[in-house]
């Protein structure tokens, strides 16, 4: 049986790890996908503190790195469920989709969100290279060039007016008639002569170069159909973002858009069960605040024990 299980290989557990095993718990870390989280998809990060601009993967790596030279057992496996156990050790009970069962005493909820995609032809080719997330994590890449925000709510809006400050020029396109957005956005948008916004169209596919580069995008105009092709150097999808909370709803409480609900403390209602970075109700998501979360779960779980 283990001190402490973290659930996810990103940032935010990563870190927990890292303090956990400095406190001389036994941790074992759990990831389902690539060690390190959505910043691995990230080719170039500029704004993490101490680290001079480096992909996503090779801080990824170092981190992984520290935290096994430490003493952390990582393992790829995808959680299916936690279970809460009884009085008096109320030790926890982590299951996996290929049956495995993990016994600690208590449990860190690291999973991350995953950034909603369009799911057209030609994304995941260009993701990192052309298709971004983050204008905040990407935007200083494209100054002065032409992007494309795909969305029309309050996210997207977020973003354009990031990118109008230092992109050449930003067009939003959005699926409905309208936008979805605040009205004080919408309004702070007009101001900016250097936004286009489409309405009523979606992106059909992602589209390249006959090098392979990114080249653009071809849209649909809903109304009649019609598609077009148009260019640009960088395109940013903010269709919204989705927790993948479902395993753990057993322990602990989901808001309406399924994300954790806990504060800076990092608790997460039951007993022995904490919850770190992306997958937690917060304001900003960025690798910055996950660590910050995942030194908060590590200490708070440490105390607990």
């Amino acid at each position: 049986m283990y001190d402490i299980i973290i659930v996810g290989a990103g940032p935010a557990g990563l870190t927990a790890a890292i303090y956990a095993r400095r406190a001389e718990k036994s941790v074992l870390v759990l990831e389902k996908g690539a060690f390190g989280g959505q910043m691995t998809y990230s080719p170039k990060i500029e704004n993490y503190p101490g680290v001079p601009a480096s992909s996503g993967t090779e801080i990824a790596d170092i981190m992984v790195g520290q935290a096994l030279d430490l003493g952390a057992e990582i393992e790829p496996a995808e959680v299916t469920k936690v279970e809460d156990g009884d009085a008096p050790d109320y030790k926890k009970r982590v299951l996996c989709a290929d049956g495995t069962m993990y016994e600690c005493r208590a449990v860190i909820i690291a999973a991350g969100a995953e950034h909603r995609r369009l799911g057209v032809p030609g994304e995941d080719e260009h993701i990192g290279d052309g298709v971004s997330f983050c204008a905040v994590c990407d935007g200083a890449f494209y100054r002065g060039k032409s992007v494309a925000v795909i969305g029309g709510g309050n996210s997207a809006l977020a973003e354009a007016l990031l990118l109008a400050d230092g992109c050449a020029h930003v067009t939003i396109v959005q699926n409905l008639d309208f936008l979805t957005a605040e009205a004080a956005q919408q309004q702070a948008l007009t101001a900016r002569e250097n936004v286009t916004v489409i309405c009523g169209a979606t992106v059909s596919e992602v589209l390249s170069r006959e090098d392979g580069a990114f080249r653009g995008i071809r849209i649909k105009h809903t109304a009649d159909g019609d598609e077009e092709e148009m260019e640009f150097d960088g395109m940013f999808v903010a269709v919204g973002l989705e927790p993948k909370n479902a395993p753990f709803a057993d322990v602990t409480s989901l808001d309406e858009a399924g994300y954790i609900m806990s504060d800076e403390t990092c608790f997460a209602e039951t007993p022995g069960v904490f919850v770190a970075g992306d997958c937690r109700t917060k304001s900003v998501r960025q690798i910055t605040t996950a660590t910050a979360d995942g030194a908060a779960a590590a200490l708070a779980a440490c105390r607990y024990l």
